[in-house]
């Protein structure tokens, strides 16, 4: 992983730690007091250390699967949680990670998903030939 695949890597590390930093302080100083933020702050930090790990394995072909699956999860994460906050802010009285798309985070929560799914999309893992099984094949494709 060369170039903006290792920014992007540092990036979802750095946010990794950002998130799991915020959500153990806010569930250790006043869970009770606003559970459902602080929740998905803590599932934020869960999405972006699997995001990273996935990322940093992505020339393989299950843990590209597994960024896929974290990084678009991120993304609608985002959008609803940065959506309701915006319209119902009675919900969010305490900020997560991805309150107001991540405003908090200068909007990099918006932002990161959209590279990490370009990335994504342009560094696919190369994709091996089935290997031959049964030997009876000659090299110019007819039976010996």
């Amino acid at each position: 992983m060369r170039g903006v695949g290792r920014v992007l890597v540092i990036v979802y590390a750095v946010m990794a730690l950002g998130a799991t930093g915020r959500s153990f302080v806010q569930i250790a100083r006043a869970f009770d007091e606003a559970p459902l933020a602080y929740s998905l702050s803590a599932a934020s930090a869960v999405v972006y250390i699997v995001a990273t790990l996935a990322l940093i394995g992505s020339g393989r072909p299950g843990w590209y699967r597994v960024a896929w699956v974290a990084i678009v999860f991120e993304m609608v994460g985002v959008l609803v949680v940065g959506t309701l906050s915006l319209t119902h802010p009675a919900l969010f009285q305490h900020q997560t990670v991805w309150s107001q798309y991540g405003l908090g985070y200068v909007l990099i929560p918006l932002f990161l998903p959209m590279v990490g799914l370009w990335w994504l999309v342009t560094h696919r893992p190369a994709r091996t030939a089935p290997a031959v099984t049964d030997g009876t094949a000659s090299s110019n494709g007819s039976a010996a």
